[in-house]
C-alpha cells in the first residue's frame, strides 16, 4: 500500500485542484456583496442518517482556504449520525467559509455515503472473520477520498493503484500466454527492477486455482465469479498456502453466504461506485 506521505500528497492535490476548479479567479458572488472584513459562523447540519465521514478532510479544506478559520468538532469521523445532528461549527471570514463550502459538502456527502455503505457490509460480515475490501472502481481524481471513506466505515483498502501491488487478472494472463508464464514473468520483473510488491492472481475456475498454487509465490488468490460450492472447494484447495478473496457481483444478499465459504476477503466495487450521497448542509448561524 502507499505510504502516509503519498496519501497526504493525494489529499493535498485533491484540495488544490478542487479549489482551482470551483473558485478560479475568485468567488465573485461573495466578493460582490460581502465585505472582506466580515466575520461569520456556520454549522454542518445532517439531514439524513448513517455514518459521517470527511470531518478531518473538511478541516484541511478550511485551513487551505484560510489558515485563520476555526473549527469546533462535535461529531468525529466514523460516528453514526441522524437528522438534525450538528457535526461541527466553522468560524472566521465569511468569504472564506463560502469559498470552501461546496468542496466540503461535495466531499463529505460522498464520503459519508461510502462510509455508510461500507459499514453496512461490515455488519453483515460480523462473526465470519471475512473482511470487506474496496477496489479501483473509484471516481477519477478523488480516489484517496473514497478509499479514506471506506476505512472510516470499517472496511479495508485494496491496492491504491496500479503501482503499489501486482494484480494479474484474466487479460494479463491471456496476454502473457497463461498463468505459468504470467506469474514467472512477474517474478522475473520484480527481481530485475528490485521491487517488493505483493502478487495477487485471479482464477476463473478450480483448474486455474491449481495452476496458481503450482506456480507459487502468490500473496492472494482472487476467486472471481465462483458459485458458493466452487468457492468452498477453492478455499479448501488453497488452505493456508495464501490468502483468499471472493469477488464478482457480490451484494448485500450474497455477501454473508460467500463469507461463510471461508474466504479471507470479499472485494466490492459497489462500496464506491453505487452510493447515494448523504444529505448535508452548511448553514450560517
Amino acid at each position: 500500500m502507499i505510504s502516509k506521505e503519498q496519501f497526504q500528497e493525494e489529499i493535498d492535490y485533491i484540495i488544490k485542484n478542487a479549489i482551482r476548479e470551483d473558485v478560479g479567479d475568485g468567488d465573485h458572488s461573495s466578493l460582490a456583496c460581502i465585505p472582506d472584513t466580515a466575520k461569520g459562523k456556520a454549522k454542518l447540519l445532517v439531514k439524513d442518517e448513517g455514518i459521517i465521514a470527511g470531518v478531518e478532510f473538511a478541516k484541511e479544506v478550511f485551513k487551505y482556504v484560510d489558515s485563520n478559520m476555526e473549527i469546533e468538532t462535535l461529531i468525529n469521523d466514523g460516528s453514526p449520525v441522524k437528522h438534525g445532528d450538528i457535526v461541527f461549527y466553522v468560524s472566521g471570514s465569511s468569504q472564506s467559509i463560502l469559498k470552501a463550502e461546496r468542496l466540503v459538502l461535495n466531499a463529505m456527502q460522498r464520503m459519508s455515503a461510502i462510509a455508510t455503505k461500507t459499514n453496512s457490509f461490515v455488519k453483515l460480515l460480523e462473526g465470519t472473520g471475512t473482511k470487506i475490501l474496496d477496489t479501483r472502481k473509484t471516481t477519477p481524481g478523488i480516489r484517496a477520498l473514497e478509499k479514506w471513506a471506506v476505512k472510516i466505515g470499517g472496511g479495508e483498502n485494496h491496492r491504491f493503484a496500479l503501482y503499489d501491488m501486482i494484480m494479474l487478472k484474466d487479460n494479463h494472463i491471456d496476454f502473457a500466454g497463461g498463468i505459468d508464464k504470467a506469474i514467472q514473468k512477474t517474478k522475473d520483473y520484480l527481481k530485475e527492477t528490485n521491487r517488493d510488491l505483493k502478487i495477487i492472481v485471479e482464477a476463473r475456475d478450480l483448474d486455474e486455482i491449481k495452476q496458481i498454487l503450482k506456480a507459487g509465490g502468490v500473496y492472494r488468490i482472487l476467486i472471481d465469479n465462483f458459485n458458493y460450492e466452487d468457492t468452498r472447494k477453492a478455499v479448501k484447495l488453497i488452505g493456508d498456502i495464501c490468502l483468499t478473496e471472493s469477488s464478482g457481483g457480490i451484494n448485500e444478499d450474497t455477501l454473508r453466504k460467500y463469507a461463510e465459504c471461508g474466504v479471507d476477503y470479499i472485494s466490492s466495487g459497489a462500496l464506491t461506485h453505487s452510493v447515494y450521497n448523504m444529505d448535508l448542509s452548511l448553514k450560517a448561524v
